[in-house]
């Protein structure tokens, strides 16, 4: 569970990290630091293609399932991470973090280092996975995201590599000095939830799709169907503009759909789905919109499990409409 993963932990991160990857637009001005859209944790792919032509390029991580995913089609330079090297089966539970000696030198063969920025890129739910992993581990001020990932890359008409055609396609020869420090407020576990499920300032949003989150559809391994009380729904895909091309909607919309799900500016939001990989992009949208956030990682296996915690089935509250 992440009470004994966070046991293995050093110091918490002190001080403020550095953006290394400068924001694409201007933050809107006048805007509170905590509910101001966090633009550079977002990287468009133009001005990832501008940047890597620059002195002081980000390190770039293709997150990726299979190596052969990576393999058919990168980005020039990008390094490989696979998804199953960030995410472990614990106590039962599928898509756990990993041991914190594990994460670092995961991550150090894939390039990632104390001093570099990182843009991470993939499918929506690897890139998130890996951002929200980094951001645990104290690095969330050096991460951006591709917006789009490959798919947004490629209608920009940027040049994409595939194995062999680039001999600096793979992990670099000697693996970056990576060395984290847990940031442990962005961790929600069942008693932390139980305990201010409900509050006025705490939005729980639960990531699965509505026949999930109704109880309509169980999910794999899910027992009593339904959805933690108190929680509200927002499909993580409904925070994109398409399976096709999965990059983020507009500001206002996303805006929208938060607060159409419960979330006002200054509450602490709180993502859950399934098993945390859901979570984990609904989770990177509500940091990049300025909420403070936590994700519950044991999410609703977790949670159900344990006959005492109460579940409710049923649909989503009707919401206000939505752009």
């Amino acid at each position: 569970m992440i009470a004994s993963w966070l046991r293995r932990r050093d110091a918490l991160l002190v001080g403020t990290l550095v953006v290394a990857c400068a924001p694409d637009r201007e933050r809107t001005a006048g805007a509170p630091a905590e509910t101001g859209v966090r633009h550079g944790m977002l990287i468009g792919a133009d001005s990832l293609a501008a940047r890597l032509r620059q002195t002081g390029a980000p390190v770039v991580v293709h997150v990726a399932r299979t190596r052969a995913e990576f393999d058919s089609a990168h980005i020039p330079g990008a390094r490989f991470l696979d998804l199953s090297d960030i995410v472990i089966e614990r106590d039962g539970l599928p898509n756990e973090l990993p041991p914190r000696a594990t994460l670092d030198s995961v991550l150090g063969a894939a390039g990632v280092s104390n001093d570099a920025g990182v843009v991470v890129y993939g499918e929506p739910l690897a890139a998130a996975r890996a951002y929200f992993t980094l951001d645990v581990l104290g690095h969330g001020g050096r991460i951006a995201l591709l917006d789009g990932g490959i798919a947004a890359w490629r209608a920009g008409a940027h040049e994409v590599s595939s194995a062999g055609e680039h001999a600096d396609h793979g992990p670099p020869a000697t693996p970056a000095g990576f060395s984290s420090s847990v940031a442990e407020a962005r961790l929600a576990d069942a008693e932390w939830i139980e305990a201010r499920r409900g509050g006025s300032a705490v939005a729980l949003i639960d990531a699965r799709p509505p026949e999930e989150f109704s109880g309509e559809m169980p999910g794999e391994g899910v027992k009593r169907p339904g959805h933690i009380p108190g929680a509200r729904n927002l499909f993580w895909k409904r925070l994109i503009r398409s399976d096709s091309l999965p990059m983020l909607l507009d500001t206002a919309a996303l805006r929208s759909r938060f607060a159409a799900a419960g979330a006002e500016p200054g509450d602490t939001v709180v993502t859950y789905c399934r098993t945390g990989m859901q979570a984990s992009y609904a989770y990177f949208v509500a940091r990049y919109m300025g909420y403070e956030a936590k994700m519950y990682d044991g999410s609703f296996l977790d949670w159900e499990r344990v006959p005492t915690r109460p579940v409710e089935a049923g649909p989503d509250a009707p919401r206000s409409e939505e752009r």
